[in-house]
């Protein structure tokens, strides 16, 4: 995730990290290359691009950044429910931690890193890396290596330890429900991240806008060529910059959970959790938060 402040004029004008122009610098270079070509051919044979309108590339326009509003509109609301998701998954694990206070250090311990397995496994899970590996960092849980979810396994041990705490009296029946509802918060949490990273948004939505924009960025300098001559490489530029510009930042959103500069900071997230269960089982020795780099926060 992009960590930065209200733009300057100098930050509008030279600032490079943190933009979307080095996604699309190639296409920018092939719409510069295709208004070149236009130009000279308009000088080469101003009469047959003196019968060509403008208008309809008006409409089209029109049309083409109400088609791509709305999909960068489902993609921002894909990655905002995501980031939603994960304020939710901190709020359970705190309050978890907090209902668990009256236990001795061994039992909380086991909880407290288990919450801290389940996150690690969940982040790495949504990233399609190696999720027994990141719930082993922090728990001893032995994993089916047949399991379909690890994560999903962890947060079951979490429950059986809860009602084992109930049965062995430990704890009375309330605080056992009090403690599912967390449970049950965080298993809504993945369940949701999951929906989220295994429904994309629907392919020939994107490749029609894709195509569409495509299309109209490479025909619009030969409408523009005949009157405006070298002129044309202004409007050309704004509008294949604006339109290329929105589908990358589109795809980007559309998959919150991925390693983009956009992407949700899973590890920062993440980091928070550890840091605060940690905090919480009385261990001084917490690992450093994960800040951003070049104004970029994963």
């Amino acid at each position: 995730m992009i960590l930065r402040s209200k733009p300057s004029f100098k930050d509008i004008l030279f600032t490079i990290n943190g933009s979307i122009l080095p996604r699309i610098a190639w296409h920018l270079a092939a719409v510069t290359v295709l208004s070149i070509i236009a130009v000279f051919a308009a000088k080469s044979h101003p009469g047959i691009f003196a019968r060509i309108s403008a208008i309809p590339f008006t409409l089209t326009g029109i049309a083409l950044s109400v088609f791509m509003s709305f999909r960068n509109n489902a993609c921002y609301a894909r990655w905002w429910e995501g980031r939603m998701l994960w304020g939710e998954l901190v709020i359970a694990c705190r309050s978890l931690a907090r209902q668990t206070s009256a236990l001795n250090d061994d039992e909380r311990r086991f909880l407290l890193t288990g919450l801290c397995a389940f996150t690690a496994g969940l982040a790495a899970r949504l990233r399609s890396e190696d999720e027994p590996a990141a719930i082993r960092r922090w728990s001893d849980i032995a994993l089916r290596a047949d399991s379909p979810n690890p994560t999903n396994d962890v947060l079951d041990r979490i429950g059986r330890h809860c009602l084992t705490l109930m049965q062995t009296h430990r704890i009375d029946a309330i605080h056992y429900s009090v403690l599912e509802i967390q449970l049950s918060a965080l298993a809504k949490v993945q369940g949701g991240c999951e929906r989220i990273a295994l429904t994309p948004v629907p392919f020939a939505y994107s490749l029609l806008l894709h195509r569409t924009a495509l299309v109209f960025c490479i025909t619009l300098p030969f409408a523009l060529a005949g009157s405006l001559d070298w002129w044309t490489l202004l409007p050309v530029l704004l509008v294949a910059y604006t339109f290329f510009g929105l589908e990358a930042l589109g795809h980007q959103l559309e998959e919150p959970f991925g390693l983009e500069p956009n992407a949700l900071p899973l590890a920062a997230m993440l980091r928070t959790v550890e840091r605060d269960m940690l905090f919480l089982l009385g261990d001084t020795d917490l690992p450093d938060p994960v800040l951003a780099r070049n104004s970029v926060l994963n």
